[in-house]
């Protein structure tokens, strides 16, 4: 979490100076702004890993700057604000802030809460980055993508999803029907064909690219991602 740039949106020069100062004793870097329009141009040429976002500023409230920030990015947003009613809280999280910190705060508790959703959103990344790898070949669910010896190969999504699957559990044989819940869905209204079709269609790209790996069929039962040592 060292290194991480916090940006500080305030209009009070006073609080900027002094998150400015407790976070770079924490191993942050800073970059601070104290209007709302500036807010916005900054976050584009800065790119910074969590915002404190102040509500009450010049030229864009703190509301008007997350919504834009959020019409184009995730990066995590904290809002800071003397108002703590209910309301603003929930306004704040419903477009988009990820915690919100009422003034007057504690430095301490600021520093906690935004290490804690750096922690928090780069598990999320981190689980939603769905991709296996293997010799020669890398699938990636996350963008639907499907790399054979480093060329990405135009894949149809339920193709990409079905090698997904396989590849994700090696050499367990799935029978198709399993294929059919697991990779279409208990509602989808197809056959056992469906499965062969597609698996037919993979292996014409992926036939031979490496001794490493196969998508074999185990006859009689179904098909599995064998791997060889």
């Amino acid at each position: 979490m060292q290194n991480e740039k916090i940006m500080i949106v305030d209009d009070d020069v006073n609080i900027c100076e002094l998150l400015r100062l407790y976070l770079e004793k924490e191993g942050f870097s800073t970059v601070i702004v104290n209007d709302g329009l500036s807010a916005v141009d900054m976050f584009t040429r800065e790119n910074p890993s969590l915002v404190l976002l102040d509500i009450m500023l010049p030229g864009l409230d703190g509301w008007q700057v997350c919504r834009k920030i959020r019409a184009n990015s995730s990066v995590p947003i904290i809002m800071l604000s003397a108002k703590g009613e209910t309301f603003d809280k929930v306004l704040g999280l419903e477009l988009g802030a990820d915690d919100y910190v009422v003034k007057p705060f504690d430095t301490k508790e600021v520093t906690a809460r935004i290490k804690a959703v750096l922690r928090r959103t780069s598990a999320q990344n981190h689980e939603q980055l769905k991709e296996v790898r293997f010799d020669k070949l890398v699938i990636n669910l996350t963008n639907y993508e499907l790399k054979v010896d480093g060329v990405l190969i135009d894949t149809p999504p339920k193709e990409l999803e079905l090698i997904f699957h396989l590849a994700s559990n090696p050499n367990r044989v799935f029978t198709r029907d399993q294929l059919l819940d697991e990779v279409w869905g208990f509602d989808y209204y197809g056959d056992s064909r469906t499965v062969d079709v597609h698996v037919k269609r993979l292996r014409e790209k992926l036939e031979g690219v490496s001794d490493k790996w196969e998508l074999k069929t185990v006859w009689s039962v179904g098909y599995k991602f064998e791997t060889k040592e």
